[in-house]
């Protein structure tokens, strides 16, 4: 399940001796960036098998990977060369992504469940329907789930869809209770969450119950499923051929690699109906960065709800709609989200604009040093000295 941080601005730790040890003999500053040093410390100090990073810039893409191991990272620009081997053989060198790598690699083309950055699919959907006027965001639940939120001190009839939208209803996530080990259907996850008594309404308090309601919302409105909405408004608008929404199959598309629990596990194969609406999400890198580049740099909605789901101020600066800006210690702020599922952690920020975007992952549940995202966030977005 999707994971959400509560500080929005990051410290980031120091990348110069991390630098200095992890790039290859031999290299360049051409192949070996800040950024490709933090994104190793998430597989030598974060403990993940491997990860990945793409960023999207308006001079082109650059991939980047690094696996247990091999003690660094291999970047490559969006046209790499057949081969480009370090001269010391310590680290992975850039290859063309088909080339299958170590049993653990992640390659530029991979599938992988994005977890919670299907709320950002999802915010999108119902900011276009508002601005189709099918529905208002101070709409109440009620008015399109009547009867549906009641009990346990919450009401739908108090609760609109903004506050859904911004996570300032107050419900209980319902993935505290079942830890995405099973699967439900959206009706079952909400009557998990009204087991329990209301959070402080008004206060952001992250609860995927409030998108799961979302998702709910959409089909009553417009007759189709979330997925076909997405689908059609999204996906395919902006040539995603690499997302889709699984619904019950527990397989990945090809070509994809393994994924993997804290303990080792192979979690591969997940059913994604344990998170449904908050988190079914299945994508590539290139997909995630050209969404939010697309997102952010006005293709998606039009400006007045574009605005509305950039403003915080509902979530006391912590959540926009399916969005959140984090303040880096240079004074950038990014936007964007955060996923996690079981065997997958992804990460996705960029500029207000839309023009440079990053998208990293790791093919296992989590960072063990929470200190290494801000790290690589702030090699990417901050500004370098020569």
């Amino acid at each position: 399940m999707p994971q959400h941080r509560t500080r929005r601005t990051l410290v980031a730790i120091p990348l110069a001796v991390a630098l200095f040890a992890l790039a290859p003999a031999g290299s360049s500053a051409r192949t070996a960036t800040p950024t490709d040093a933090a994104l190793a410390l998430l597989v030598t100090r974060g403990k993940a098998p491997a990860a990945a990073l793409l960023a999207r810039e308006e001079s082109g893409t650059r991939f980047a990977h690094a696996e247990a191991g091999t003690g660094a990272t291999a970047s490559a620009p969006s046209r790499p060369p057949a081969t480009s081997a370090p001269d010391d053989g310590s680290a992975v060198a850039s290859r063309p992504a088909t080339t299958p790598g170590p049993a653990t690699a992640i390659r530029r083309e991979d599938h992988f469940r994005a977890g919670s950055i299907t709320k950002t699919f999802l915010a999108t959907v119902v900011l276009q329907l508002a601005a189709e006027h099918r529905l208002s965001l101070s709409d109440s639940v009620d008015d399109h789930l009547p009867g549906v939120v009641r009990g346990a001190g919450n009401d739908g009839r108090a609760l609109t869809l903004r506050a859904l939208l911004t996570h300032t209803s107050g419900l209980y996530d319902f993935t505290r209770d079942t830890e995405g080990a099973f699967p439900v259907t959206p009706l079952q996850a909400v009557r998990i969450a009204l087991t329990h008594p209301p959070a402080d309404r008004g206060r952001f308090a992250y609860s995927n119950t409030n998108y799961v309601l979302l998702g709910m919302v959409v089909e009553q409105v417009t007759g189709a499923s979330y997925a076909t909405e997405i689908r059609r408004r999204i996906i395919s608008p902006l040539r995603l051929t690499g997302t889709s929404f699984p619904g019950s199959r527990m397989s990945l598309p090809s070509p994809h690699g393994r994924a993997y629990a804290t303990d080792g596990s192979d979690v591969t194969e997940l059913d994604p109906r344990a998170a449904g609406a908050a988190g079914e999400l299945v994508s590539t890198l290139a997909d995630l960065d050209r969404f939010y580049a697309a997102l952010l740099g006005g293709e998606l909605l039009p400006p007045d709800q574009r605005r509305e789901m950039l403003n915080t101020r509902a979530a006391q600066g912590e959540y926009g709609m399916g969005i959140y800006p984090v303040k880096l210690p240079c004074g950038t702020t990014v936007w964007g989200h955060n996923g996690r599922i079981s065997g997958s952690y992804v990460r996705t920020a960029a500029t207000i604009d839309g023009r440079r975007v990053l998208t990293f992952r790791v093919n296992t549940s989590g960072i063990a040093d929470p200190g290494l995202e801000p790290a690589l966030l702030s090699a990417e977005f901050c500004p370098r000295t020569p």
